[in-house]
């Protein structure tokens, strides 16, 4: 659960600090529509870059920026639907775009969702504690960046093997910055680092994303909220959404299938995962190139037993498209020989590794459901290729420079080809199967009670339920704090 005791002498010094820091902090409300933001701090952002450290940028956290770097206010939610040429199914298939938040992807609402909690009760006190931010890539990214916006000092774990774009990024705005040994599927060497900064420093605070509720929460309320609003701009009387299909690496993007579920009882949620490192699928293990996916562990969040379906998916698949889709010569094949317009074309880069990964997943589970043009598909595209430049410098080294032959190979090998194996619709004793597996790493390793464990499965309503309704009260802490910190008034 998302703690809100209140520690009455920590929130006096943060209010405090606050105020000297200039920093008011949005709402849920805010964030799913940000027309209620105040006028001033609006004409304020109009100045302000997109990835510019000013706490103003707090209330960029939503999927409704403006699609420009540099003073952009709020549009509609961005959003990116793939053509039928492309993707070879019937089936609509719409992407959230997460590029045009502040650090070029979507983690800065999750980790937003867990700090903002903590200040607002005065748990954490940024005159005193660190926030440890584990990650295997963009939520510690997002977690420094909304640490410095809060005035916080901040720690970013990650795999060594990471994108160094990642890395270059973090030395100039974490405090500290590790890397663990291994590649995005070494999570447990993250969780051993973060206890052992634990155990040797008194003034740290952990905010693990793979247990933390408040990311679970701000995609449950954010990112359900501004697909639901897709769904009621784009879907037709006669269409029907039938699901969301989403990579799982802390699972608290899947936190929205939960939110669209109660909306649309029968929409299906699916997670994916890399077919190199099959856990959810195959109790698996191993390493693989899908950067930004979590392996060899079932997440706390992950709400299992709303899970319809797990789909794995090949590195294979995605490297090779991401050349395809971002390299000249794949550009030309796509134009000619599908007739892709060059105005989509030219966003195809708005998907990251993980975005190609989740538009494969999508692929797979129309055509398993056999779903047609009336039938409508959600995803995200947690960030863009902007992040992972140097991964296609690094494939270009290593396979040669590339030609309309290569994109042609990859097009028929990596996407026409793509069918339906390697994926299982899941039964009640297949999801308790996955469920269970978080014993092995949260109750044996990680501390966790296996009283929560049993009443996330047993207790679903209470459980699942109490969290979800926990916006409104999270709400009123944070008017009242922004009320003590009393800069609103002064606008």
């Amino acid at each position: 659960m998302i703690d809100l005791e209140i520690n009455e002498e920590q929130l006096e010094r943060t209010i405090k600090r606050a105020r000297e820091k200039n920093i008011i902090m949005p709402t849920f409300e805010q964030m799913k529509n940000p027309e209620l933001i105040p006028d001033e701090i609006k004409e304020k952002l109009k100045d302000i870059g997109l990835w510019d450290i000013n706490s103003y940028n707090l209330f960029r956290t939503t999927w409704k920026n403006e699609p420009k770097k540099e003073g952009g206010l709020y549009d509609g939610v961005n959003y990116l639907e793939l053509p039928s040429e492309l993707t070879g199914v019937d089936a609509r298939i719409i992407g959230l775009v997460g590029k045009w938040f502040p650090t070029g992807a979507h983690k800065v609402g999750a980790t937003y969702g867990c700090l903002a909690p903590r200040l607002i009760t005065g748990q954490f006190d940024p005159t005193y504690h660190k926030a440890i931010w584990p990650s295997t890539g963009n939520y510690c990214r997002g977690g420094a960046y909304n640490s410095e916006l809060l005035a916080c000092d901040s720690i970013a774990i990650l795999p060594e093997e990471m994108s160094k774009e990642r890395f270059e990024w973090l030395s100039e705005v974490a405090g500290e910055v590790i890397a663990t040994p291994g590649s995005e599927s070494n999570v447990k060497e993250i969780f051993d680092k973060t206890w052992e900064l634990k155990e040797n420093r008194e003034n740290v605070m952990a905010f693990n994303q793979f247990e933390e509720f408040g990311n679970h929460l701000w995609h449950y309320e954010v990112t359900g909220s501004a697909m639901e609003e897709v769904l009621k701009d784009q879907m037709g009387e006669d269409e029907r959404f039938a699901g969301v299909t989403l990579t799982s690496g802390s699972a608290g993007t899947l936190g929205c299938g939960d939110y669209l579920k109660e909306r649309y009882p029968n929409s299906k949620i699916a997670a994916a995962e890399a077919l190199q490192c099959p856990t959810l699928l195959n109790n698996g293990f191993g390493a693989h190139r899908i950067e930004g996916i979590g392996d060899k562990h079932v997440p706390w969040i992950h709400n299992v037993k709303n899970t319809d379906m797990v789909i794995a998916v090949d590195d294979e698949d995605s490297m090779g498209l991401v050349r395809l889709f971002n390299e000249p010569a794949g550009h030309e094949y796509l134009k000619e020989e599908l007739g892709l317009e060059q105005s989509f074309i030219d966003k195809l880069n708005l998907m990251g590794i993980s975005g190609v990964a989740n538009m494969i997943s999508a692929i797979k589970f129309a055509k398993y459901y056999e779903l047609g043009e009336d039938d409508v598909i959600l995803t995200v595209f947690t960030d863009s290729m902007e992040l992972y430049q140097s991964r296609l410098e690094e494939m270009e080294e290593k396979h040669g420079e590339y030609n309309k032959i290569d994109a042609a190979v990859d097009y028929h090998s990596h996407l026409k080809a793509l069918s339906t194996d390697y994926l299982e619709e899941l039964t009640y004793e297949s999801r308790k199967r996955i469920h269970n597996l978080k014993y092995y790493t949260w109750v044996e390793q990680q501390g966790k009670e296996t009283e929560e464990l049993n009443a996330q499965w047993y207790d679903y309503e209470n459980y699942w339920g109490k969290i979800h309704n926990m916006t409104d009260e999270i709400d009123e802490l944070i008017r009242e704090f922004n009320k003590k910190v009393g800069l609103l008034d002064e606008l």
